[in-house]
């Protein structure tokens, strides 16, 4: 919900749309951008109503700039996805399904999850990959937890980006699989600014790029 990763999916739509489309075609996009600093103190004050609030009247007026479907560029404030899904006639393209999808179709049964303190210790997100996809969410413990949400606020959401916050990632991301998890999913919609595939061997799951490629299969009718 950051810029930070809304320009990410910026970037990825319209890489895709032009993969796909070829030439000089972009896509057709109607974006809402928040002010984070408003929602992430909601968000810590434990008053998700007043976010859902916030984001029905922005998914409003994304629906009512002609969007065929909606999509909340956090896995975060899924939490709040039925509060706004509610408010629109339009669906959404829920993050954690796309995601869920993708781990279906490439065998992945279990997997561990990086993300804010809110979507790692509450069921909102990993219950509904168990849920629904029968995918096992493993999650790092507290101490763990404290250090990846404390690293996407203080810095990632501010776009800096630090050498040894990158290895303290990798370090957690090793001792999930080590527990067990044959991949790990990227959480949070800024992670991937920190850790790439390119640093580790474990097989890592970009929320963003899922999701982001996701909106443009379903925009191209694919």
């Amino acid at each position: 919900m950051s810029w930070e990763s809304t320009a990410s999916y910026y970037k990825a739509i319209n890489e895709s749309v032009r993969h796909h489309l070829g030439g000089l075609h972009s896509a057709k996009i109607c974006l809402y951008s928040v002010d984070f600093d408003e929602i992430q103190h909601l968000q810590h004050q434990g008053k998700w109503a007043e976010t859902a609030d916030i984001l029905s009247k922005a998914a409003k007026g994304i629906e009512a700039g002609g969007a065929d479907f909606l999509l909340i560029c956090t896995n975060t404030m899924h939490k709040v996805a039925s509060q706004i899904e509610s408010s629109l006639t339009i669906p959404i393209l829920h993050i954690a399904d796309a995601t869920a999808n993708k781990l279906v179709s490439d065998g992945v049964k279990k997997v561990g999850l990086l993300a804010t303190r809110f979507t790692m210790e509450q069921d909102f997100y990993k219950q509904r990959v168990i849920d629904k996809f029968g995918v096992d969410v493993m999650v790092p413990n507290l101490d763990d937890q404290k250090v990846i949400h404390d690293i996407i606020y203080n810095e990632l959401c501010l776009g800096i980006i630090q050498e040894d916050s990158r290895n303290q990632y990798l370090e957690i991301i090793d001792r999930l699989h080590q527990q067990g998890a044959e991949a790990i999913v990227l959480g949070c919609t800024e992670i991937a600014l920190l850790v790439k595939q390119e640093h580790t061997s474990v097989r890592l799951y970009d929320t963003t790029a899922i999701h982001a490629e996701q909106a443009v299969l379903l925009s191209l009718g694919k």
